[in-house]
């Protein structure tokens, strides 16, 4: 409750915070284990948000 009315007054949540710290370190670094170890997300998580991070590195399958 007192992050929550901390945050509030500013437009954030504790969920966006973390959100936010995950794709930082998504655009640090391009490690999937790196991202599950030290936020504790799942494999599928950790590539999305890589995927985010780094577009350019994601392969378009051509339609």
């Amino acid at each position: 409750m007192v992050i929550n009315a901390i945050y509030r007054p500013l437009g954030l949540s504790p969920s966006k915070l973390r959100q936010g710290r995950i794709l930082d370190e998504a655009r640090r670094t391009a490690d999937p284990v790196h991202l599950m170890r030290v936020f504790g997300i799942a494999a599928q998580t950790a590539m999305e948000y890589i995927a985010t991070a780094h577009p350019e590195r994601t392969s378009q399958v051509a339609r």
